[in-house]
């Protein structure tokens, strides 16, 4: 059973909305520590004044911004703290908008809100006016004494699904990068042969068929060493440069042979969009 990670509420107009918020992930890498070759001993971190080559103890280092090379602004603990934002338990609604305006580059870490004690009726309020609206809402919140921009959506099951947000200057303008195509012009019939293969390959999203493939290859190396088997390591193979394709040769190619392997996929039709909230009794009997 997930625990909650912090308790609140929602606050729009006059409605207070008591809520608990719950991560929606559970990363699943792989994670070593750092050993001893000689040894198989575990290495231990140290903070050591290079200058003198001796270890600090954590009651005497400071914070400190570097502005030159090797100069730096000293920040006391009670400067930052008086800049710390207001503590409030309080996701504080600004607008309502589109789903389909916010960019999902914008989107940060995913949560869930669940109602907390009395909150059970205005929660499904919301939810449902949110499904009716096909709105977002875009809020404030104080995490972990950091304030969040995050988005509120309503999710299939009824429940409400929280992201934190990254602010508009974190994201680079693409514009910045060098690399991109400039005055490149492309012919009709490559563009409808490019439609005909995308539309070859639709489909509906069906996230569990994607897998971590890399990290189910490590965990298995482990084990296999565990059991002490030996490991043949092959040489990497050096890459040749490849010639660079038709293009029109290339499409064909690539239609030619999704259609031999499996046919032709009928493009995924589109779904109808939420009118109404799922019934609360069917949302039960699904949980």
């Amino acid at each position: 059973m997930p625990r909650s990670i912090w308790t609140g509420a929602i606050s729009f107009g006059l409605v207070t909305v008591p809520v608990k918020l719950y991560s929606a992930v559970q990363r699943k890498s792989v994670r070593f520590h750092q050993l001893n070759g000689k040894t198989g001993m575990r290495i231990q971190q140290k903070r050591v004044d290079p200058t003198t080559g001796d270890e600090v103890p954590y009651e005497e280092i400071v914070k400190g911004y570097e502005i030159a090379p090797d100069q730096y602004v000293l920040i006391e603990p009670g400067e930052l703290e008086a800049l710390d934002p207001k503590k409030t338990k309080t996701i504080e609604i600004s607008d309502f908008v589109g789903l389909d305006e916010i960019d999902p580059i914008f989107y940060d870490h995913p949560y869930y809100l669940a109602p907390a004690a009395g909150g059970a009726k205005p929660y499904r309020l919301l939810y449902e006016a949110m499904v009716e609206s096909r709105k977002v809402a875009i809020a404030k919140v104080v995490i972990r004494q950091k304030e969040n921009l995050v988005a509120i959506r309503p999710m299939d099951g009824g429940v409400l699904g929280m992201s934190t947000m990254i602010f508009a200057d974190e994201v680079v303008p693409p514009d910045r990068l060098d690399d991109l195509p400039d005055d490149i012009e492309t012919k009709k019939q490559e563009v409808e042969m490019a439609q005909m293969l995308i539309d070859s390959l639709a489909g509906d999203f069906e996230p569990e068929k994607y897998q971590d493939t890399y990290r189910e290859d490590v965990i298995a190396l482990i084990e296999r060493k565990a059991e002490g088997k030996e490991i043949a390591v092959q040489p990497a193979a050096e890459e040749e440069a490849a010639p660079v394709p038709d293009l029109m040769a290339a499409l064909k190619a690539s239609l030619d042979a999704v259609q031999k392997d499996g046919g032709q996929k009928k493009p995924a039709a589109k779904k109808a969009p939420a009118k109404k909230a799922p019934a609360k009794k069917k949302a039960a009997a699904k949980r």
